[in-house]
């Protein structure tokens, strides 16, 4: 299982294999015929309200975002377990707009994948 990250800002490369927009809002500044997504899982990103209360605190409240996002993940167990197929059956990449690269959702997100388990 070879799951990867990735900024869309960064170009997209033969070696992501699926690649997966795992971010609620449409990134700016890309259009969507040259993002080369091939699945956009928008049900599996934080809520609106867990995504606003974090980024006013995010040095602060990342442990607690990162309890809080697999909560909200345990409701998605589906869309969870057609990831990890997906990953399981080739290389796949998450791909997001998130600045802060160490601290984001698709680590947490990776973690869950990775884990086989929620």
């Amino acid at each position: 299982m070879n799951i990867y990250m990735k900024r869309i800002y960064t170009a997209a490369a033969e070696k992501d294999g699926k690649r997966i927009l795992v971010d609620r809002l449409w990134p700016r500044g890309i259009k969507k015929e040259d993002a080369k997504i091939d699945l956009w899982a928008k049900e599996i990103t934080p809520s609106n309200a867990l995504r606003k209360w974090y980024h006013e605190d995010m040095e602060s409240r990342w442990d607690e975002f990162q309890q809080r996002y697999k909560m909200e993940l345990a409701i998605h167990t589906s869309k969870v377990e057609e990831l990890r197929t997906l990953a399981k059956l080739q290389d796949i990449t998450l791909i997001t707009a998130a600045k802060n690269e160490a601290h984001n959702h698709v680590i947490v997100l990776k973690q869950v994948l990775e884990a086989d388990e929620i």
